[in-house]
């Protein structure tokens, strides 16, 4: 998907190791679906962790499409941005 959708991004072998920068583009999405999950999950007490098991599949199966399309369409403007920046410092440019 990284390739069709951002074809001038660039590639993980050129990243440079545990770089904040990208990890924190590529964990963006991840921290957004998983943030609303939460809310949703921990809205009253949980009993047991088969109990969060549950509400978690069935948050994930209830979760709106465009929760997921927000936070995708905002990892791509932060690779675009990346790439822009020649690989460098860009949080700037956001």
């Amino acid at each position: 998907m990284l390739d069709q959708e951002t074809p001038d991004v660039i590639p993980p072998a050129l990243w440079p190791p545990n770089s904040p920068v990208l990890n924190s583009v590529l964990n963006s999405v991840d921290y957004t679906v998983w943030s609303v999950l939460q809310e949703r999950d921990y809205r009253t007490k949980i009993s047991d962790v088969d109990e969060l098991k549950r509400r978690i599949n069935s948050e994930w199966a209830a979760l709106s499409h465009t929760v997921i399309e927000r936070a995708v369409g905002e990892w791509h403007q932060r690779l675009r941005v990346c790439v822009r920046a020649g690989g460098g410092h860009f949080e700037h440019m956001l």
